[in-house]
C-alpha cells in the first residue's frame, strides 16, 4: 500500500501537475485511511480492500467533529487514487464506485460590499512610500482580475502589458489565460513601476517586490489585504480569495456574463463560477424584499 501512495504522489505532482498544497492533502488523507487500515482491520495490500470497509470509515469520520465537506474531500482523495490505479492497470477492483458522498449544505461565497470597495480606494490613505504604492497596488490588481494569491506573487514584470492593459497570469496546472484590466488600473500600475525601478531596478524579474527588492510572498500579501480590508469591513474573512469573489460577484451583479467571468477566473468548468449566481439571487430577494409593496 505503501508503494502505491508513493506512485500515486509522483503520479500526482508530475503527470498531473497538482501544486505541492493539493498533493500533499490527497497523500495525508491516503496515510489517514491506511492508519486506519492497519488499526482496525490488520490490511495492508489493496487489493484486501472492498467498498464495506470503506464506508465503515466514512460513518466514523462522520462520527467525529468533521463536517461532511471535510468527508467529502476524503472521499475525493480516494476516489483519484482508485482511477489511478484503474489507469496504471493494477488487478484491482474499485471499491468507490459504490461510495456516495454525504450531502454539504452550499456556503455562500463570502464578499466586501461594493460601496465598501469604494471606500476602500477612495476614502483610505496609503502611505506616501514605496510600500504604500505597491499595497495599493496589490488590491487594485486582485479586484480588478480576480486573481489568485498564488498567481499574483508569480507575476513577472514581462507579464504585464501596460499599453493593451492586459496581464498573463500563470494558473493551476501551469495553465496561461490573459486577462484585461481597467485604465485606472493601467495609471496605478505605471506610478507602481517607476517606484519598483528605483528599489530594485534588474536584481529580479517579479512585479511584486518587498522594500528589500526581494520577490513578494504570499503571506505579505495576505497581511496587505487583511490589513486594509479591516479598514472598511466587518466580515469574518478578510483575505485575497474574499477579494477574487468580491471581484465575481460585482461582475456578475453589474451585467457581466458567467462565461466571461470562468475565463477571467481560469475556472476549468463552469459549475464552480455558478456558484457567484448564489449571490446574485440573495441580492435580489432583498432588493425585492425592500421594494414591493405586499413583501
Amino acid at each position: 500500500m505503501e508503494e502505491l501512495i508513493q506512485d500515486f504522489n509522483s503520479y500526482l505532482r508530475f503527470e498531473k501537475r497538482f501544486s505541492s498544497h493539493t498533493s500533499d492533502a490527497y497523500i495525508s488523507d491516503l496515510n489517514q485511511f491506511q492508519i486506519y487500515l492497519t488499526e482496525k482491520y490488520n490490511i495492508t495490500n489493496a487489493d484486501e480492500i472492498d467498498f464495506q470497509i470503506i464506508r465503515s470509515w466514512v460513518v466514523e469520520l462522520l462520527e467525529t467533529p468533521m463536517t461532511p465537506r471535510s468527508v467529502n474531500r476524503k472521499i475525493s482523495s480516494l476516489k483519484t487514487f482508485y482511477k489511478f490505479l484503474m489507469k496504471s492497470g493494477k488487478d484491482i477492483k474499485n471499491p468507490m464506485l459504490k461510495i456516495i458522498s454525504p450531502k454539504t449544505s452550499k456556503k455562500l461565497p463570502v464578499y466586501v460590499e461594493q460601496e465598501k470597495m469604494v471606500m476602500l480606494f477612495e476614502n483610505i490613505e496609503f502611505e506616501n512610500s514605496f510600500e504604500g504604492l505597491r499595497d495599493k497596488t496589490v488590491l487594485e490588481l486582485f479586484y480588478a482580475t480576480g486573481m489568485r494569491l498564488s498567481e499574483l506573487c508569480n507575476i513577472k514584470i514581462s507579464d504585464v502589458d501596460i499599453y493593451n492593459a492586459q496581464i498573463k497570469v500563470l494558473g493551476k496546472r501551469n495553465k496561461e489565460r490573459i486577462i484585461p484590466f481597467t485604465n485606472n488600473l493601467k495609471d496605478v500600475l505605471k506610478k507602481y513601476s517607476d517606484a519598483r525601478m528605483q528599489i530594485a531596478e534588474n536584481q529580479n524579474d517579479y512585479l511584486f517586490i518587498t522594500e528589500k527588492g526581494k520577490k513578494i510572498y504570499q503571506k505579505l500579501a495576505y497581511r496587505i489585504v487583511n490589513h486594509y480590508l479591516s479598514m472598511v469591513t466587518t466580515i469574518s474573512k478578510k483575505s485575497p480569495h474574499v477579494l477574487r469573489h468580491t471581484f465575481a460577484t460585482h461582475m456578475l451583479n453589474n451585467g457581466a456574463e458567467l462565461n466571461a467571468i470562468k475565463e477571467i477566473l481560469g475556472h476549468a468548468n463552469l459549475s464552480a463560477t455558478q456558484v457567484y449566481t448564489h449571490n446574485t439571487v440573495e441580492k435580489l430577494k432583498k432588493v425585492y424584499k425592500q421594494a414591493h409593496p405586499r413583501a
